[in-house]
C-alpha cells in the first residue's frame, strides 16, 4: 500500500512537470536552452565539477518555473477578479524565475566563455580561407533542411508559419556567416539586429509564435556553424 502511494506520488510529480511544459511557453524555452547546453557539454571538454555546476543551474530554473506556474495556478483558482496582492505574488514569482534565468546566464558565461573563444577562433580561420560561394551553399543547405523539419513537424506551408520559423532561420544563417567573415563590430552588430527584426516581424506579423522563431533562429546559428565545422568549407 505504501508503495503505491509513493508511486502515485511520482506519477502526480511527473504529470505535474508535463502539464507545465505543454501549457507554459517558458518552460518550452528553458527545456530547449537546456538541451542546447548539455549538447554543448559533450562538444567542449568540461570537467566534472563544471558539469554539476550546470546542471544544478538547470535544475534551479526549472524547479522555479514549476514553482511559479503553481503559484500563478493558485491565485487563478482563489482569485477569480483582479487584486492587488494577486499581481504582487505573480510578480515575484516571475521575479524569482527572472533572477534564476539571469544566473543561469552568469554560469553559462564562466564556463564555456574560453572555451567558445578558442573555438570561434578557429573557425573563423577555417571561413576566411574559403571560397566565397560556399556562403551561399550554406543558405541553400539551411533553406532545405528547414523545409524538411517544417515537412516532418507538419505544419504550417514553405513559406508562412510552422515549426520551425523558416524567415529567422536564413536570417540568423547570414547574420552568422558574416560574423565568421568579418571582423568589424558593427557589421556583426548590425547583421544579428537585422536578423532580429526579421524574427520581430514574424511574430508581430501573428505568422509564428515565439518559440517558433526562437527555434528557427537557433537551427539557423547551429546548422550554419555545423557545416563550416563538420565539412571544414
Amino acid at each position: 500500500m505504501k508503495f503505491k502511494k509513493i508511486l502515485d506520488s511520482f506519477n502526480n510529480a511527473i504529470n505535474g512537470i508535463i502539464e507545465t511544459v505543454r501549457t507554459e511557453r517558458n518552460m518550452k524555452i528553458h527545456l530547449s536552452v537546456s538541451l542546447l547546453v548539455l549538447i554543448a557539454c559533450f562538444c567542449f571538454d568540461i570537467t566534472k565539477y563544471e558539469f554539476l555546476t550546470i546542471a544544478i543551474t538547470i535544475t534551479m530554473v526549472i524547479g522555479a518555473e514549476l514553482v511559479n506556474t503553481a503559484i500563478e495556478a493558485v491565485i487563478d483558482l482563489t482569485a477569480n477578479y483582479y487584486h492587488p496582492l494577486a499581481k504582487v505574488a505573480k510578480n515575484a514569482a516571475a521575479g524569482a524565475v527572472f533572477v534564476m534565468a539571469i544566473n543561469a546566464i552568469v554560469v553559462g558565461y564562466i564556463i564555456f566563455w574560453d572555451k567558445l573563444s578558442y573555438f570561434s577562433y578557429n573557425l573563423i580561420n577555417k571561413v576566411k580561407t574559403s571560397e566565397p560561394y560556399t556562403i551561399f551553399i550554406v543558405l541553400v543547405i539551411v533553406c532545405i533542411a528547414t523545409l524538411i523539419v517544417k515537412a516532418v513537424f507538419g505544419e504550417g506551408t514553405p513559406l508562412k508559419g510552422g515549426m520551425p520559423s523558416g524567415h529567422s532561420a536564413l536570417a540568423f544563417s547570414i547574420a552568422t556567416a558574416l560574423s565568421l567573415i568579418t571582423e568589424e563590430p558593427i557589421c556583426v552588430m548590425l547583421s544579428y539586429l537585422m536578423a532580429f527584426i526579421t524574427a520581430q516581424s514574424r511574430v508581430d506579423s501573428e505568422v509564428h509564435t515565439i518559440l517558433e522563431v526562437i527555434m528557427g533562429a537557433l537551427f539557423g546559428i547551429l546548422l550554419t556553424i555545423f557545416i563550416f565545422v563538420v565539412f571544414r568549407i
